[in-house]
């Protein structure tokens, strides 16, 4: 009975201090949002490289893949997605994402450019979803949904 009693004892003050930790991973926020550069590969693909603000006041994590679509005033516009990248411990800083984007049905290469010509992501927004893992076998995954970002509002902090 004593054993079990330890086991017990030792569970809940496992799962307290892992809710503790877990309860900052949803304070992680995107701060900043901006283009290195965008390069067309293809009629339909470009390779490009983000550069995201994240305010991580969490513990490392490594973020498996970031996939996304972007709109331009209501039209869907590309999709893209990104590779692994490890995130720091309570940190505050902005990563390199390169990534792949594919224009979206019924958009051309021609909407990018003029939405590019304007100088300024207003009228961007995007849903992103992050997969990402808090151990580095995968240990307690974490699904992160963005919804709606203001790209542009983004852009200005």
């Amino acid at each position: 009975m004593k054993v079990i009693r330890q086991i017990g004892i030792f569970l809940v003050a496992a799962l307290l201090a892992c809710s503790c930790g877990v309860s900052k991973v949803k304070d992680i926020a995107l701060t900043s949002v901006g283009i290195q550069y965008i390069v067309p590969t293809s009629a339909r693909s470009m390779d490009a490289k983000l550069l995201l603000g994240i305010d991580n006041p969490s513990r490392s994590f490594a973020v498996q893949e970031v996939t996304g679509t972007i709109r331009y005033n209501s039209k869907e516009v590309a999709h893209f997605v990104t590779g692994p990248l490890e995130l720091s411990a309570k940190s505050s800083q902005t990563y390199d994402f390169p990534c792949t984007i594919t224009l979206a049905e019924g958009a051309s290469l021609l909407d990018v450019l003029i939405i590019a010509s304007k100088g300024n992501l207003k009228g961007l927004k995007a849903d992103v979803d992050v997969q990402a893992a808090l151990k580095k076998h995968g240990v307690l995954r974490a699904p992160f949904r963005f919804r709606d970002l203001d790209l542009h509002e983004l852009s200005q902090q």
